[in-house]
């Protein structure tokens, strides 16, 4: 316990990291390459949609006044005059007395205020038998109906989706203010990692690190750089560092960061003066790293090596500098309720964020905890979908006890 007031809480350290970390230019962005970016700017319609009157049906055009008493014992015959389609605008007015046939999408010409759909007539070409009259403007999409022009149709903050797009699309806009999705370079160190699809030795692993937190930096809207494997070495480690900043705007590495005899990323940086080391108060995960690198103050975050730690780091710390960078809001990921299956003891003093399964079947919803407390325990950590939050002034909760959690497959 006596260690504990050394170490920063988890909602200050966020906060000192989010403090450091300014949004992203907001550049016009492609509409495919905006899909999944924050919309920067409010964007108003400056055409109508429909932009012009145009049928809702294959019909006639016609007045309705010269068809308001067809019925299928008394139809109306009127002269057709033209035909209408999509994309074609050669029939600019109607005559009284007449009709014009119309396809799906083709401007209405002045003059007619209704359609008579194919099904109430004969689907006469030179002259029409229609056996049934239509509403006032029935079948008729007016111009603006949808959306009007000074309409704003999509705010600031919205999330582009396909949606979105093709709303955007449809109004004539080819671009919109976007900040662009962060790059992330992904570092992992260790002398004893090795590359999947390669041969291990007897004292050496497989980095998975990398991989899950590059993954993760995807997910999150971000284009994730893994780096190759960095060894125990600090030049080796600075000269990979340096050669990456040139396309970082974040840095995140794993491991080499707690008080061992080769944590090599913290005697590296530890020289510039640029980066806190230090302790969470936060199970797993306690070790940490934040600070900038580079002409350019590159934010840089050196990860625990454990995957489970480095992992909930990724969501507690990393993730929030991306969505911020994107400049998508919340920041950090909601919570939501459940209660607990099975009783769970934590250490006093630290917020313990607990492997779970959510679950809203049964009368839920529940969370099961998942695996032991292992930080290493990379598979219970896959079995999950949620991360139980235990505040740091609770030491126990028994089964059935209602819980916060973080649900980790869920967008936000």
């Amino acid at each position: 316990m006596s260690e504990l007031p050394d170490l920063r809480s988890v909602d200050d350290h966020r906060a000192r990291v989010l403090e450091a970390i300014e949004p992203l230019a907001v550049y016009p962005q492609p509409l495919m390459e905006a899909l999944g970016l924050a919309a920067a700017e409010d964007v108003v319609a400056e055409v109508a949609l429909p932009s012009f009157d145009n049928s809702a049906m294959d019909g006639y055009a016609v007045r309705r006044e010269d068809v308001v008493t067809a019925s299928a014992e008394s139809p109306v015959h009127l002269p057709v005059v033209g035909e209408i389609g999509a994309g074609q605008d050669g029939l600019l007015a109607l005559p009284p007395g007449t009709a014009a046939k119309i396809m799906t999408g083709a401007p209405v010409p002045a003059g007619a205020d209704s359609v008579v759909p194919y099904e109430w007539t004969d689907r006469g070409v030179a002259q029409v038998r229609i056996e049934q009259a239509p509403g006032a403007a029935q079948h008729i999409r007016s111009a603006g109906e949808d959306v009007a022009v000074g309409d704003v149709i999509v705010s600031a903050g919205t999330v582009l989706g396909p949606r979105h797009v093709g709303l955007l699309a449809a109004v004539g806009r080819a671009t919109v203010g976007c900040r662009a999705r962060p790059r992330v370079v992904v570092l992992s160190t260790g002398s004893e990692l090795r590359d999947p699809g390669t041969q291990l030795a007897r004292d050496s692993i497989y980095d998975g690190n990398s991989f899950l937190l590059a993954a993760a930096a995807r997910r999150a809207g971000a284009i994730a750089y893994r780096v190759g494997i960095v060894p125990d070495e600090p030049r080796a480690f600075l000269d990979a560092l340096h050669d990456q900043l040139v396309r970082a705007d974040i840095v995140v590495t794993s491991g080499g960061v707690s008080q061992g005899d080769y944590d090599v990323v913290k005697e590296a940086l530890t020289p510039l003066g640029t980066v806190w080391f230090g302790g969470i108060r936060m199970q797993p995960g306690k070790p940490q790293g934040f600070g900038h690198v580079g002409e350019d103050r590159t934010p840089i975050f050196t990860l625990p090596g454990n995957p489970v730690s480095s992992y909930v780091s990724f969501e507690q710390f990393v993730l929030p500098a991306i969505r911020k960078l994107m400049g998508r809001t919340p920041y950090e990921r909601p919570t939501a309720p459940a209660r607990l299956t099975h009783a769970i003891a934590s250490p006093a003093g630290r917020r313990q964020l607990v492997r779970g399964e959510y679950d809203v079947d049964a009368g839920g919803p529940y969370v099961t905890p998942v695996g032991g407390h292992g930080s290493h325990l990379i598979g219970d950590l896959a079995s999950s979908n949620a991360l139980v939050v235990v505040p740091e002034d609770v030491t126990s909760l028994d089964a059935g006890a209602p819980v916060q959690v973080l649900r980790l497959d869920e967008e936000f």
